[in-house]
């Protein structure tokens, strides 16, 4: 990358965020639980990320703000709508990496 920019590095990393955001939000079949156990990290992940950040920029973001960020509606929304009930397999998956 010693050929770009950082200005370009800066934009090319926000138009990836950009689309994992849009890709979470069109898989909501996928659930947070999955994605903790496979990735580490989830959409409340990436809302919490979000929310440091841009109050690292002095823009005063609340964590339920971000949510709807990145969820693309409130979360009680989105969990009423898509979350599913954790199953036992999930939840000992979840456990063991604590």
């Amino acid at each position: 990358m010693s050929n770009i920019s950082k200005e370009n590095e800066i934009m090319i990393k926000a138009k990836v965020l950009d689309h994992l955001i849009q890709h979470l939000r069109e898989r909501t079949d996928v659930q947070n639980i999955d994605l903790m156990n496979l990735g580490g990290f989830c959409r409340n992940c990436l809302s919490k990320w979000y929310a440091k950040y841009a109050n690292e920029l002095d823009y005063d973001l609340e964590y339920e703000d971000s949510r709807k960020i990145i969820y693309g509606m409130p979360y009680a929304e989105w969990k009423e709508k898509y979350q599913t009930e954790a199953t036992k397999d999930q939840l000992n998956k979840f456990n063991e990496k604590e």
